[in-house]
């Protein structure tokens, strides 16, 4: 069983953001594009709220 949490999902211009944390890797984000490619990096954040407005950066810089 995997130890991953997710914490918030947002549905954004038809694109989904999804802030997650697992033991290994902290706090990540990904994004579900409209057309269905997944996106994010391997960095690392330290707070759930730093994964989240990093996100949103993207999801806003995508529409």
């Amino acid at each position: 069983m995997s130890d991953t949490k997710v914490n918030t999902v947002v549905c954004i211009n038809r694109s989904v953001l999804i802030v997650y944390y697992t033991p290994g890797q902290c706090w990540q984000f990904r994004i579900i594009s409209r057309s269905g490619g997944i996106f994010g990096e391997q960095k690392i954040y330290y707070s759930a709220a730093a994964a989240l407005r990093t996100g949103l950066e993207w999801v806003r810089d995508e529409s």
